[in-house]
């Protein structure tokens, strides 16, 4: 008898998957869901696979912005199917099938956007009558159809470092939440989602809104994947947290400056370490600090290049600094991992009468954006020299020579941090945020405010901040 119920348990299984069992076993309630791409434009059908012990759910698509936006929504939905999870799921996705398509109208504006699901129920058959409900999310980026007709300014998402921080599944780029505490080297983008979309960006966007700026979106990768998106806009921002990029993504934003396209690095620790980019298994793979470790590090010595490592390595001859003016290597914490906790999370002005201080009341040595903290976390710095109590940038980090610095703030790296870096200046060293502005030779023009938390002053209304953000996009954006 026992084996004959063993047996229909096991048929039940085969036809119809876990969830038709789900319930009255006693399992929990779930469902979580990924899209098959980060970013789509009007036209295309989205995919996103859903796996859950619900046979319907229902979901709600909505862009968030300073007014969010339901954009679609579906109620009872069937078809629910529960998979499992395999054991490389973080570094080589979930695979499971596509549940839900949906085609994105031309009425859906560029932006972020969210799908949320929900399921309920109200107990087993016969036992655990309670209701329980459960809820997952997942986000996705609508690019626009005509990329520079409704803005000039381009809004490129952090997605490679929201990815970089998921450890769902088991690892992500980190051993502080990695399984067994291990740090993981690859991140597929083909898993349910963690976003820090909240902590920078929507800040950004609800104030732009607000006060009136259009905005066109597109995600990291798109900067790898569609190289001609820039082309259309005059100003492309990076928000917050932009610490992931790719050797093509570079090629994309420096060929754009070396062409006159500006661009403003609203943001911190930005374009501190390589990736590299695998499209069968929609990953990531970054070594970090154990560049030794990557394949390409014993191979022939051309491919150091793209060692998927720190961008500011001697290894690989391309410091971040080329391209946003700072980096981390003369940066690093501000109120943060231990290091000038008592700082005052302030930029101290060195040249007051340059464009981007123009509209506030700011003199030489005047701090500003402290009761909001707008140089906190991680910071971007650059090699300095100074003369006549004046900062000039040394270019010996590949920092370009008519770089102008217009405010500090001192930033450090965390003890121990730098033990296996090879090249570290010393064991005290001590760097700053920058502030600071370069032009191409062409007059693309590239402003960088080496925090990231520049956007902490536009949430709490300080009026400098305020006043230097309106200055970067209306003088760069026309």
């Amino acid at each position: 008898m026992k084996n004959s119920v063993l047996l229909i348990v096991a048929s039940l299984f085969s036809l119809f998957g876990p969830s038709a069992l789900a319930i009255d076993a006693g399992r929990s309630l779930y469902i979580e869901v990924y899209p098959n791409e980060i970013s789509y434009e009007p036209g295309d059908e989205a995919a996103f696979h859903i796996s859950t012990t619900s046979p319907t759910y229902s979901l709600e698509i909505k862009r968030l912005g300073v007014k969010p936006t339901i954009v679609h929504e579906e109620k009872k939905i069937g078809g629910g199917q529960e998979y499992g999870v395999p054991e490389n799921a973080s570094t080589k996705g979930c695979g499971w099938p596509i549940g839900y398509r949906v085609k994105i109208s031309d009425s859906w504006k560029s932006g972020y956007y969210v799908m949320t699901l929900k399921i309920s129920d109200s107990g087993g058959k016969f036992s655990q009558w309670n209701r329980r409900t459960a809820e997952s999310q997942c986000y996705f980026i609508v690019r626009p159809k005509n990329p520079g007709t409704d803005s000039k300014i381009l809004l490129q998402l952090a997605t490679n470092t929201y990815n970089a921080y998921n450890n769902w599944g088991g690892s992500s780029l980190y051993g502080f939440h990695g399984r067994a505490g291990l740090q993981g080297h690859e991140v597929s983008f083909h898993r349910p989602q963690r976003t820090l979309f909240s902590r920078w960006e929507a800040d950004f966007v609800t104030w732009a809104e607000t006060n009136g700026y259009a905005l066109d979106y597109c995600s990291n990768l798109d900067l790898q994947l569609r190289p001609d998106i820039v082309k259309n806009y005059k100003l492309v921002l990076s928000i917050g947290h932009d610490e992931y990029w790719s050797g093509e993504m570079r090629d994309t934003i420096e060929n754009y400056i070396a062409d006159g396209g500006n661009v403003a690095f609203l943001s911190g620790n930005t374009c501190c370490w390589q990736v590299r980019w695998d499209p069968e298994s929609q990953s990531l793979t970054s070594w970090k600090q154990w560049f030794n470790q990557d394949p390409l590090y014993a191979g022939d010595k051309k491919d150091h290049a793209k060692l998927a490592t720190l961008w500011g390595h001697h290894l690989l001859e391309r410091p971040e600094n080329t391209m946003t003016g700072v980096g981390f290597l003369h940066g690093g914490y501000h109120r943060s991992h231990g290091q000038f906790m008592d700082g005052t999370g302030a930029f101290k002005v060195h040249r007051p009468g340059h464009w981007l201080f123009a509209g506030t009341d700011l003199k030489r040595d005047a701090e500003f954006g402290g009761n909001d903290t707008i140089v906190g976390y991680e910071c971007d710095g650059c090699e300095i020299e100074w003369r006549d109590g004046l900062p000039f940038p040394t270019s010996n980090d590949g920092t370009p020579k008519n770089f102008e610095i217009l405010a500090t703030c001192p930033a450090q790296w965390a003890a121990g941090d730098s033990v296996w870096y090879e090249k570290w200046p010393s064991p005290d060293h001590q760097g700053n945020a920058v502030f600071g502005t370069y032009q191409s030779d062409k007059g693309g023009t590239v402003v960088t405010t080496g925090t990231t938390d520049w956007v902490h002053g536009l949430k709490g209304g300080d009026k400098d901040v305020i006043q230097i953000t309106k200055n970067i996009l209306e003088r760069l954006a026309k």
